[in-house]
């Protein structure tokens, strides 16, 4: 267990890896967040008006998005390290089997899964904290509304967080990711239903 630990840290310290899980985190963690926005938004205009019901059906995106996340990543990891793998063999006239280059394959491949389902669930559990307090400090309704905040908030934070990645202003990548938790909003309501 440790040895796995250690290629885990490994991997970590290299810039490519950190990129991708980076990648996978910040791109489900914005699935995830629009779609508990949708879910909230689509729950209070569908009648329902108990802030742990609509949690309960957010709980299940997270469950599928956070799945989701770590199954394709997992599948589509394996595959390239599997080609890739197959190349430097090639390249090397040598199999790569329970070698180094195969550990720390793996190792990035649990790096990267864990990024991808992580990113969802914490960003929809956050976007549905404020339904928990429904009844002890909110309405349904201010639950829905401070539910579409927190969820504006991670997709602005997501945007600050790109800018210093990327050298943008960062209020300007803010407005522009915060900016579709509102479209999602917005659609939702105007929704046939």
């Amino acid at each position: 267990m440790a040895s796995r630990l250690d290629r885990i840290r490994r991997v970590l310290e290299k810039d490519d890896v950190r990129s991708i899980s980076r990648r996978y985190f910040v791109a489900n963690g914005f699935d995830g967040t629009l779609t508990s926005i949708g879910v909230v938004v689509g729950a209070y205009l569908s009648g329902i008006d108990d802030g742990f019901t609509a949690i309960a059906i957010g709980l299940g995106a997270a469950v599928g998005l956070g799945t989701s996340g770590v199954w394709s990543v997992w599948e589509i990891e394996r595959a390239e390290a599997m080609a890739k793998q197959e190349r430097i063999e090639q390249a090397m006239l040598t199999e790569l089997e329970d070698t180094r280059v195969q550990r720390e394959n793996r190792a990035a491949q649990i790096v990267h899964a864990t990024a991808s389902a992580s990113g969802p669930i914490l960003a929809i559990l956050l976007t549905l904290s404020p339904l928990a307090l429904e009844g002890v400090v909110f309405t349904m309704f201010q639950a829905v509304a401070a539910s579409i905040a927190v969820g504006v908030a991670i997709l602005s934070t997501f945007g600050i967080y790109l800018s210093t990645l990327s050298r943008q202003r960062w209020y300007v990548a803010a407005v522009r990711m915060g900016l579709a938790g509102i479209v999602v909003t917005v659609i939702n309501i105007f929704l046939p239903g």
